[in-house]
């Protein structure tokens, strides 16, 4: 299967290199988990590499996702979506059958082939729409048949219920169809936070088989620890990761270098719990290795 890089620094090296081109993710966790940061990043990575992108809400409006996107440190959002090459779809509040049955298919018809990076947030509505597992089955199944001949698409959906518990009505059935799942764990205790990825399942992909602690850091989103040891900041946690972006400037696309040493500001030791300095520097690189020899080759 041909690899694509996800756009999430440190993901692709627990799904053997990236996500598979022209499949289905679907990313499941609780509020505040961060799902749309983890689909905005795998969307923004594909408008590097020249794709266009769809982003089709099924609950926020466009406004709200752009605002939240500026927010994390991605004002780039408003040039993309001036340049036509970031296209939103506005169907909260749609009837869902009729806009996957009717509307979706003639948008597909335009843009079948193009390659590019489609995102669903959340699926959940979908789901709630009809209390039938067979109609849900078919609704789903319909519209990730549909997305995957326009690209490769990443889908969000709320978890509810117990946590970790992955058995509900409104999980099992995406969770089945998706070629890839992947869930996010988030907890707080004694006011401290843990956040934790795994990869349920990945076809034609060999995986991680264990959680995987991840960060979210403003400028960079969301960042995951991936070395099977655990690595670990120490003091000065923040000036080292500066230190060796600079040192390894040459190797990363000068946008990008640009934009995290902004994110770097306002980054503190505290953004390092999940991945020290230097892995964190190895994942950038590793995300835009193959864009650099492009350019040199």
């Amino acid at each position: 299967m041909q690899k694509i890089k996800s756009g999430i620094y440190g993901l692709n090296g627990i799904l053997d290199g990236g996500l598979n081109r022209n499949s289905t993710t679907v990313v499941i966790g609780g509020s505040g988990a961060g799902k749309t940061t983890m689909a905005t990043q795998f969307i923004r990575r594909g408008l590097e590499k020249g794709q266009e992108a769809i982003f089709i809400s099924l609950d926020e409006n466009k406004e709200q996702i752009i605002k939240e996107a500026v927010e994390m440190g991605w004002s780039e959002i408003l040039n993309y979506l001036e340049d036509e090459k970031l296209v939103f779809i506005d169907a909260s509040g749609r009837e869902f059958s009729k806009f996957i049955n009717s509307e979706l298919p003639a948008f597909v018809k335009e843009w079948k082939g193009a390659n590019s990076r489609i995102v669903i947030d959340p699926l959940t509505p979908v789901m709630w729409s009809t209390t039938q597992a067979y109609d849900q089955r078919e609704l789903i199944g319909f519209m990730f048949k549909q997305t995957r001949k326009v690209g490769t698409v990443l889908c969000t959906l709320e978890e509810h219920g117990t946590a970790g518990d992955l058995s509900g009505p409104e999980t099992i059935i995406p969770m089945y169809l998706a070629d890839t799942v992947l869930h996010l764990r988030y907890s707080v205790m004694n006011e401290e936070s843990k956040r934790f990825i795994k990869v349920i399942k990945a076809r034609s992909t060999r995986h991680s088989q264990r959680e995987h602690p991840y960060s979210i850091i403003k400028g960079l989103g969301m960042v995951i620890e991936n070395t099977e040891e655990g690595m670990r900041s120490g003091k000065k946690a923040t000036r080292a990761f500066r230190a060796l972006l600079k040192e390894n400037r040459s190797r990363i696309p000068v946008h990008v270098y640009q934009r995290i040493m902004k994110a770097a500001e306002e980054m503190s030791d505290e953004d390092f719990q999940a991945i020290s300095p230097a892995e964190l520097v190895t994942e950038v690189i590793r995300e835009y290795t193959e864009d650099a020899k492009k350019r040199t080759g």
